[in-house]
């Protein structure tokens, strides 16, 4: 079943409240490797974008096997998306998405020869998020320690996008 406008509404929550990913890829050995990149895009339509360097270890790794996990947390809560990545150089997005902060990583500015993008198509995403405040969370999870059972500080849904 595809995800509701709702749900995707809170992925696209959780995505604008966190700063950084965690890019989770398969090696060569056959290892799960996580690295951490900026989130580029706030508006989540199905797809994010990160800049790498390519060659690099990871883009070399998404080369070879293109599922990838992607994980964040914010102060509203955590997400995991499952997708299909591919390692894209496409001028015009670069320069969409180009700021100061994208131009520490590539000593050689935006005419860096390294520069790409990182597209990862969601195919799901988990999420739980936390519709309140931090001190109520602490409270009912120090409630529930207490009384036995489980906390209920937010909403946990795995969806199909």
């Amino acid at each position: 079943m595809t995800a509701t406008k709702e749900e995707i509404e809170t992925v696209a929550k959780l995505i604008s409240a966190s700063r950084i990913a965690l890019l989770t890829t398969t090696n060569s050995e056959g290892q799960l490797v996580s690295r951490p990149l900026a989130v580029q895009e706030a508006e989540f339509d199905g797809t994010l974008w990160f800049f790498s360097q390519d060659p690099s270890d990871k883009t070399d790794e998404i080369k070879a096997s293109e599922q990838v996990n992607v994980s964040m947390e914010s102060g509203k809560g955590y997400l995991s998306i499952a997708g299909a990545a591919s390692v894209v150089r496409d001028e015009a997005k670069i320069e969409e998405l180009w700021s100061k902060r994208v131009e520490a990583w590539f000593p050689e500015g935006r005419e860096d020869p390294t520069i790409s993008l990182i597209r990862v198509d969601a195919d799901t995403a988990e999420y739980w998020a936390v519709n309140e405040p931090k001190a109520v969370v602490m409270l009912k999870v120090a409630k529930a320690a207490v009384t036995g059972g489980q906390p209920d500080v937010g909403d946990n849904r795995t969806i199909d996008l």
